[in-house]
Protein backbone atom coordinates (compact mmCIF):
# COMPACT_ATOMS: atom_id res chain seq x y z
CA UNK A 1 0.00 0.00 0.00
CA UNK A 2 1.36 3.44 -0.97
CA UNK A 3 2.25 5.64 1.98
CA UNK A 4 -0.13 8.60 2.28
CA UNK A 5 1.86 11.80 2.66
CA UNK A 6 0.72 15.37 3.26
CA UNK A 7 2.16 18.24 1.22
CA UNK A 8 1.90 22.01 1.75
CA UNK A 9 2.41 23.99 -1.46
CA UNK A 10 3.75 27.55 -1.53
CA UNK A 11 4.14 29.51 -4.75
CA UNK A 12 5.15 32.71 -6.46
CA UNK A 13 2.08 34.84 -7.20
CA UNK A 14 3.84 36.90 -9.89
CA UNK A 15 4.84 34.23 -12.40
CA UNK A 16 1.75 34.01 -14.55
CA UNK A 17 3.28 32.22 -17.53
CA UNK A 18 4.83 29.53 -15.38
CA UNK A 19 1.94 28.80 -13.04
CA UNK A 20 0.80 25.86 -15.23
CA UNK A 21 3.40 23.72 -13.42
CA UNK A 22 0.99 23.54 -10.47
CA UNK A 23 -1.39 21.42 -12.60
CA UNK A 24 1.36 18.92 -13.28
CA UNK A 25 2.42 18.81 -9.62
CA UNK A 26 -1.09 18.31 -8.27
CA UNK A 27 -1.92 15.64 -10.86
CA UNK A 28 1.20 13.68 -9.90
CA UNK A 29 0.52 14.02 -6.17
CA UNK A 30 -3.05 12.82 -6.71
CA UNK A 31 -1.71 9.70 -8.43
CA UNK A 32 -0.03 8.89 -5.12
CA UNK A 33 -3.22 9.65 -3.17
CA UNK A 34 -1.40 12.45 -1.33
CA UNK A 35 -3.14 15.03 0.84
CA UNK A 36 -2.60 18.43 -0.79
CA UNK A 37 -2.80 21.77 1.00
CA UNK A 38 -2.11 25.15 -0.62
CA UNK A 39 -1.09 28.50 0.87
CA UNK A 40 -4.10 30.82 0.51
CA UNK A 41 -2.45 33.64 -1.50
CA UNK A 42 -1.08 31.12 -4.01
CA UNK A 43 -4.42 29.28 -4.18
CA UNK A 44 -6.28 32.52 -4.89
CA UNK A 45 -3.69 33.43 -7.52
CA UNK A 46 -4.10 30.21 -9.48
CA UNK A 47 -7.88 29.91 -9.10
CA UNK A 48 -9.13 33.50 -9.23
CA UNK A 49 -6.23 35.21 -10.97
CA UNK A 50 -5.43 32.45 -13.45
CA UNK A 51 -8.92 30.90 -13.57
CA UNK A 52 -7.56 27.41 -13.00
CA UNK A 53 -9.73 24.63 -11.61
CA UNK A 54 -7.54 23.09 -8.91
CA UNK A 55 -8.82 20.45 -6.48
CA UNK A 56 -7.01 20.27 -3.16
CA UNK A 57 -7.66 18.94 0.34
CA UNK A 58 -7.38 22.28 2.06
CA UNK A 59 -6.18 25.88 2.12
CA UNK A 60 -4.13 27.31 4.97
CA UNK A 61 -3.04 30.69 6.34
CA UNK A 62 0.16 31.72 8.09
CA UNK A 63 1.78 28.83 9.95
CA UNK A 64 -1.47 26.87 10.30
CA UNK A 65 -0.34 23.70 8.53
CA UNK A 66 0.85 20.30 9.67
CA UNK A 67 2.34 18.26 6.84
CA UNK A 68 5.15 15.87 5.96
CA UNK A 69 6.68 17.98 3.17
CA UNK A 70 6.60 21.59 2.01
CA UNK A 71 6.88 22.37 -1.70
CA UNK A 72 8.15 25.74 -2.91
CA UNK A 73 7.19 26.64 -6.48
CA UNK A 74 9.22 29.63 -7.69
CA UNK A 75 12.83 30.71 -7.40
CA UNK A 76 15.13 31.02 -4.44
CA UNK A 77 13.12 34.00 -3.16
CA UNK A 78 10.01 31.83 -2.91
CA UNK A 79 11.97 29.15 -1.10
CA UNK A 80 13.24 31.72 1.41
CA UNK A 81 9.64 32.78 2.08
CA UNK A 82 8.65 29.13 2.45
CA UNK A 83 11.49 28.56 4.91
CA UNK A 84 10.29 31.55 6.97
CA UNK A 85 6.80 30.03 7.12
CA UNK A 86 8.02 26.53 7.94
CA UNK A 87 10.18 28.12 10.67
CA UNK A 88 10.99 25.50 13.31
CA UNK A 89 8.40 22.90 12.26
CA UNK A 90 11.21 20.59 11.06
CA UNK A 91 9.40 20.03 7.75
CA UNK A 92 11.71 19.30 4.78
CA UNK A 93 11.31 21.57 1.75
CA UNK A 94 11.27 20.55 -1.93
CA UNK A 95 12.27 23.46 -4.16
CA UNK A 96 10.76 23.45 -7.66
CA UNK A 97 12.54 26.08 -9.72
CA UNK A 98 10.22 28.09 -11.95
CA UNK A 99 12.32 31.18 -11.26
CA UNK A 100 15.69 32.09 -12.73
CA UNK A 101 18.91 31.08 -10.98
CA UNK A 102 17.81 28.47 -8.48
CA UNK A 103 20.68 27.66 -6.09
CA UNK A 104 18.22 26.49 -3.44
CA UNK A 105 15.24 25.54 -5.61
CA UNK A 106 16.86 23.14 -8.04
CA UNK A 107 14.11 20.82 -9.30
CA UNK A 108 13.11 21.79 -12.85
CA UNK A 109 9.42 21.58 -13.86
CA UNK A 110 10.38 18.74 -16.22
CA UNK A 111 11.72 16.81 -13.20
CA UNK A 112 8.62 17.06 -11.00
CA UNK A 113 7.41 13.53 -11.72
CA UNK A 114 10.81 12.00 -11.01
CA UNK A 115 11.21 14.07 -7.84
CA UNK A 116 7.87 12.96 -6.38
CA UNK A 117 8.62 9.36 -7.32
CA UNK A 118 11.95 9.65 -5.50
CA UNK A 119 10.21 11.08 -2.43
CA UNK A 120 7.98 8.02 -2.17
CA UNK A 121 10.91 5.70 -2.89
CA UNK A 122 13.05 7.41 -0.25
CA UNK A 123 15.65 8.21 -2.88
CA UNK A 124 16.75 11.57 -1.51
CA UNK A 125 18.76 13.22 1.25
CA UNK A 126 17.95 16.11 3.55
CA UNK A 127 20.50 18.90 3.85
CA UNK A 128 20.47 20.86 7.11
CA UNK A 129 20.99 24.61 6.59
CA UNK A 130 21.90 26.84 9.51
CA UNK A 131 19.70 29.82 10.32
CA UNK A 132 20.63 33.12 11.97
CA UNK A 133 18.42 35.31 14.12
CA UNK A 134 18.40 39.01 14.91
CA UNK A 135 17.52 40.78 18.13
CA UNK A 136 17.30 44.57 18.43
CA UNK A 137 17.60 46.81 21.47
CA UNK A 138 14.30 48.54 20.74
CA UNK A 139 12.47 45.30 19.86
CA UNK A 140 11.60 46.33 16.30
CA UNK A 141 8.79 44.28 14.76
CA UNK A 142 10.36 42.78 11.65
CA UNK A 143 8.22 42.23 8.56
CA UNK A 144 9.34 38.64 7.95
CA UNK A 145 10.28 37.70 11.50
CA UNK A 146 13.73 37.51 13.12
CA UNK A 147 15.14 34.45 11.30
CA UNK A 148 17.18 34.36 8.10
CA UNK A 149 18.32 31.40 6.00
CA UNK A 150 20.47 33.57 3.71
CA UNK A 151 21.53 36.80 5.36
CA UNK A 152 20.81 39.78 7.58
CA UNK A 153 21.93 43.16 6.26
CA UNK A 154 22.11 46.59 7.85
CA UNK A 155 21.76 49.16 5.07
CA UNK A 156 21.51 52.88 4.49
CA UNK A 157 18.09 54.04 3.39
CA UNK A 158 17.36 55.53 -0.06
CA UNK A 159 20.04 58.08 -1.04
CA UNK A 160 21.19 58.79 2.50
CA UNK A 161 24.90 59.21 3.26
CA UNK A 162 26.92 56.22 4.43
CA UNK A 163 26.23 54.79 7.86
CA UNK A 164 28.44 53.87 10.79
CA UNK A 165 28.27 50.32 12.15
CA UNK A 166 30.32 49.48 15.25
CA UNK A 167 30.93 45.71 15.22
CA UNK A 168 31.94 43.41 18.07
CA UNK A 169 32.23 39.62 18.07
CA UNK A 170 31.70 37.77 21.36
CA UNK A 171 32.09 41.09 23.14
CA UNK A 172 35.42 41.95 21.50
CA UNK A 173 35.50 45.11 19.38
CA UNK A 174 36.40 44.42 15.73
CA UNK A 175 36.01 47.66 13.78
CA UNK A 176 33.59 50.44 12.91
CA UNK A 177 32.38 50.13 9.35
CA UNK A 178 31.85 53.35 7.41
CA UNK A 179 29.87 51.98 4.49
CA UNK A 180 26.53 51.72 2.74
CA UNK A 181 25.85 48.68 4.86
CA UNK A 182 27.01 45.39 6.35
CA UNK A 183 25.92 41.85 5.46
CA UNK A 184 26.04 38.93 7.86
CA UNK A 185 25.62 35.78 5.78
CA UNK A 186 25.33 32.06 6.34
CA UNK A 187 27.05 29.60 3.98
CA UNK A 188 23.68 29.20 2.24
CA UNK A 189 23.47 32.93 1.56
CA UNK A 190 27.10 33.32 0.54
CA UNK A 191 26.20 33.02 -3.17
CA UNK A 192 23.54 35.74 -2.90
CA UNK A 193 23.89 39.40 -1.80
CA UNK A 194 27.20 38.58 -0.13
CA UNK A 195 28.77 37.41 -3.39
CA UNK A 196 27.59 40.48 -5.31
CA UNK A 197 29.45 42.64 -2.77
CA UNK A 198 32.73 40.78 -3.09
CA UNK A 199 32.22 38.29 -0.28
CA UNK A 200 33.50 34.70 -0.50
CA UNK A 201 31.58 31.61 -1.53
CA UNK A 202 31.33 29.44 1.59
CA UNK A 203 30.76 25.70 1.25
CA UNK A 204 27.84 24.18 3.20
CA UNK A 205 28.60 22.52 6.50
CA UNK A 206 31.58 24.70 7.32
CA UNK A 207 29.95 26.08 10.48
CA UNK A 208 30.77 29.68 9.68
CA UNK A 209 29.30 33.14 9.17
CA UNK A 210 30.75 35.99 7.12
CA UNK A 211 30.67 39.77 7.61
CA UNK A 212 30.86 41.64 4.28
CA UNK A 213 30.70 45.43 3.98
CA UNK A 214 28.57 47.09 1.29
CA UNK A 215 30.57 49.79 -0.55
CA UNK A 216 32.97 50.49 2.35
CA UNK A 217 34.60 53.93 2.58
CA UNK A 218 38.01 52.34 3.19
CA UNK A 219 39.60 49.96 0.67
CA UNK A 220 41.30 48.21 3.60
CA UNK A 221 38.00 46.74 4.77
CA UNK A 222 37.66 43.09 3.73
CA UNK A 223 35.13 40.32 4.49
CA UNK A 224 35.78 38.31 7.64
CA UNK A 225 34.68 34.72 8.24
CA UNK A 226 33.91 33.69 11.84
CA UNK A 227 32.58 30.56 13.57
CA UNK A 228 28.78 30.34 13.56
CA UNK A 229 28.89 30.02 17.34
CA UNK A 230 29.86 33.70 17.44
CA UNK A 231 27.56 36.42 18.72
CA UNK A 232 27.81 39.47 16.48
CA UNK A 233 26.89 42.80 18.08
CA UNK A 234 26.32 45.89 15.93
CA UNK A 235 25.55 49.48 16.87
CA UNK A 236 24.19 51.55 14.00
CA UNK A 237 24.38 55.31 13.54
CA UNK A 238 23.40 57.50 10.60
CA UNK A 239 23.59 61.25 9.98
CA UNK A 240 20.23 61.13 8.23
CA UNK A 241 18.76 58.80 10.87
CA UNK A 242 17.67 56.54 8.00
CA UNK A 243 18.68 52.88 8.41
CA UNK A 244 17.16 49.61 7.24
CA UNK A 245 17.59 46.03 8.38
CA UNK A 246 16.90 43.41 5.73
CA UNK A 247 16.19 39.85 6.88
CA UNK A 248 16.41 37.59 3.82
CA UNK A 249 15.61 40.62 1.68
CA UNK A 250 12.59 41.83 3.69
CA UNK A 251 13.45 45.27 5.04
CA UNK A 252 12.29 47.18 8.10
CA UNK A 253 13.31 50.64 9.34
CA UNK A 254 15.61 50.92 12.33
CA UNK A 255 16.00 53.85 14.69
CA UNK A 256 19.35 55.60 14.77
CA UNK A 257 21.50 54.19 17.58
CA UNK A 258 19.78 50.81 17.56
CA UNK A 259 21.91 47.94 18.86
CA UNK A 260 21.62 44.68 16.95
CA UNK A 261 22.59 41.18 18.05
CA UNK A 262 22.98 38.41 15.45
CA UNK A 263 23.55 34.77 16.39
CA UNK A 264 22.84 31.26 15.20
CA UNK A 265 19.28 30.06 15.70
CA UNK A 266 18.48 26.82 17.49
CA UNK A 267 16.61 25.35 14.51
CA UNK A 268 17.75 24.59 10.97
CA UNK A 269 16.02 24.64 7.60
CA UNK A 270 15.83 21.22 5.97
CA UNK A 271 16.02 21.19 2.16
CA UNK A 272 15.57 18.01 0.14
CA UNK A 273 18.26 17.10 -2.38
CA UNK A 274 18.05 14.25 -4.82
CA UNK A 275 20.85 11.74 -5.25
CA UNK A 276 22.21 13.13 -8.53
CA UNK A 277 22.56 16.72 -7.23
CA UNK A 278 25.97 17.69 -5.84
CA UNK A 279 26.94 21.09 -4.43
CA UNK A 280 30.02 21.76 -6.53
CA UNK A 281 28.43 20.65 -9.79
CA UNK A 282 25.47 22.94 -9.03
CA UNK A 283 27.87 25.77 -8.20
CA UNK A 284 29.81 25.20 -11.41
CA UNK A 285 26.62 25.16 -13.47
CA UNK A 286 24.99 28.22 -11.89
CA UNK A 287 28.20 30.27 -11.93
CA UNK A 288 28.89 29.13 -15.51
CA UNK A 289 32.48 28.25 -14.66
CA UNK A 290 34.48 26.83 -17.53
CA UNK A 291 32.13 27.98 -20.31
CA UNK A 292 34.73 30.36 -21.77
CA UNK A 293 36.58 28.14 -24.23
CA UNK A 294 39.12 30.74 -25.43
Amino acid sequence: MTQKNRFAIFGNVYQRKKSQAIFKLIAILQQYDAEIYVDRPFYEFITEGQHMDVKVDGIFDGEDFNVDYAISMGGDGTLLKTAARVHSKDIPIIGINIGRLGFLADVAPSEIETAISDIYAGNYRVDEHSVIKIETSDEVKLESGPFALNDIAILKRDNASMISIRASINGEYVTTYQADGLIVTTPTGSTAYNLSNGGPIIAPGTGTLCLTAVAPHSLNIRPIVVPDTSVISLKVESRSHSVLVAVDGKSTSLHDGTEVRISKAKHTVRIIRFSDRKYYSTLREKMMWGLDQR
